[in-house]
This record gives C-alpha cells, sequence and structure tokens, in this order.
C-alpha cells in the first residue's frame, strides 16, 4: 500500500515521501497516528509541483554550492528540545528538522536526502551534520541540541598530555678482554708496531688438557701484546722516575 508520509518515520521515510508499506501497518499504525495519508493520484500530483519549486532553489551548479557551502560553513543551527535528565531527547531532530530550520531560519534550501544523517538525533549535545549540495561539494553543519530552557556545558580543550619522562640511561660496561683505548693512544710508535707484528705471528696452540677447569677465555695475541707494551711502558716510566 502507498501511502505519503506526514512526518519522518525511523526505518520507513522522510517527510513527504511515497513509500510502499504493508496495508496492516499502514491501518493500525501510521493512518491512526496521523503519520501519513493516502497517496491519491491528486496528492501525488500536488506533492511532486511542491519538490519541483524547492528544487528551483536548491544549487544547480558546482559554483552555486560553492557559494551556499561558504554560508552553511559560518551557520549554526540550534534545536532547543524537550530532554530528560541523562540528555535524552522526548522525540529526536531528523534530517527533515535540519532543512526546514535552513530555510526558515537561512533561507539556504537543501535537498533533505542530501542530509548525512544515519539516525536521528536523540542526546543533546554538538554536533557536525555533513551536507552534500553538489557533487564533491560537502560541508560540516555545526548545530547544537539544547535541552529546553537550559543550555549545554561549555567546551572543554583537552590539555595536551606531557611526555613520559625518559628513564636514565644506564651507562654501558666495557667488555671484558677489549683494550683501553686511551692506554693504546699513549703507546708510543715502535711499541704500538710491536704489538701488531706479535698479533700477526701463528699462536701457540694450548693444550687441550690445560683449558680443562679454566673459565675464563685466553685472550687474543693482539690484546696480549698490546698489555705486554702497555706493562713495558710502564716498567720504564717507574724506572726514569726511580
Amino acid at each position: 500500500m502507498k501511502v505519503i508520509l506526514r512526518q519522518d518515520v525511523e526505518k520507513i521515510g522522510l517527510r513527504g515521501e511515497v513509500v510502499e508499506v504493508a496495508r496492516g501497518f499502514a491501518r493500525n499504525f501510521l493512518l491512526p497516528r496521523k503519520l501519513a495519508e493516502h497517496a491519491t493520484p491528486a496528492r501525488v500530483a500536488e506533492l511532486e509541483k511542491v519538490n519541483a519549486h524547492r528544487a528551483l532553489h536548491e544549487a544547480q551548479s558546482f559554483e552555486q554550492a560553492q557559494e551556499i557551502s561558504q554560508r552553511l560553513g559560518q551557520t549554526e543551527l540550534r534545536f532547543d528540545v524537550k530532554a530528560g535528565d541523562t540528555g535524552v531527547l522526548f522525540g529526536s531532530v531528523t534530517a527533515t528538522d535540519v532543512a526546514d530550520t535552513l530555510w526558515e531560519k537561512h533561507k539556504i534550501r537543501v535537498d533533505r536526502k542530501k542530509i548525512e544523517l544515519a539516525d536521528p538525533i536523540k542526546r543533546i549535545g554538538r554536533y557536525e551534520i555533513p551536507i552534500e549540495l553538489f557533487a564533491d561539494v560537502v560541508v560540516p553543519v555545526r548545530t547544537l541540541v539544547i535541552p529546553e530552557g537550559g543550555e549545554l556545558p561549555p567546551e572543554v580543550e583537552e590539555e595536551p598530555i606531557a611526555p613520559e619522562e625518559a628513564e636514565p640511561v644506564e651507562p654501558v660496561e666495557p667488555v671484558e678482554g677489549e683494550a683501553d683505548v686511551e692506554e693504546v693512544a699513549e703507546l708510543s710508535d715502535e711499541a704500538l708496531e710491536a704489538a701488531i707484528a706479535a698479533a700477526e705471528q701463528p699462536e701457540t696452540p694450548v693444550p687441550v688438557e690445560e683449558l680443562e677447569g679454566e673459565e675464563d677465555v685466553p685472550e687474543d695475541a693482539f690484546d696480549r701484546a698490546v698489555d705486554a707494551a702497555i706493562d713495558a711502558v710502564s716498567d720504564e716510566e717507574s724506572q726514569e722516575r726511580n
């Protein structure tokens, strides 16, 4: 059965639309509550004329849509509605309400079907409702839904979260067996050459029997040569001081 909606009906359609519904649903719910009327040929023709007249005031080109978008960008809609203590509305704000308010208070005509409101608003608060004016022209409209006789609480800007204090970096302990850089730098050229020459000499293999029971890994030839050179320099300096 076809009916013309007189009000927005959730999940069914918007006011003024011709919709197909079950006969029992129309007779037992929509018609008794005056949410719809019979879609007679005369009423449908009249409705089509009204919609055609409204369409003339909508954006007909990209340039017009851009001009309207600038006006909408500076527009703030306000709905004073009845609401409970928890902020839930005694009713809802629908796409038709948004379109009607834009026309009545701002003389801006938009297609209700282009108002991107998936579900009616049922709580007080601040909303950004996108409206498509033309292809690739979508503008968010700031909308306030306010309890009747009251005001919304002020917007609170979130303070930036302070970065956590960086954990102190623990000093890296020197790896065992590495020669001290400063000590190597203090060696004379002759001592350093002697250490390099000693490191190039092939190592005498250590018998397996001598390695058993030892926990420390033997230092390589270069480290041993550097240590020996450092000890030699230290001995020479001690003798000179004596």
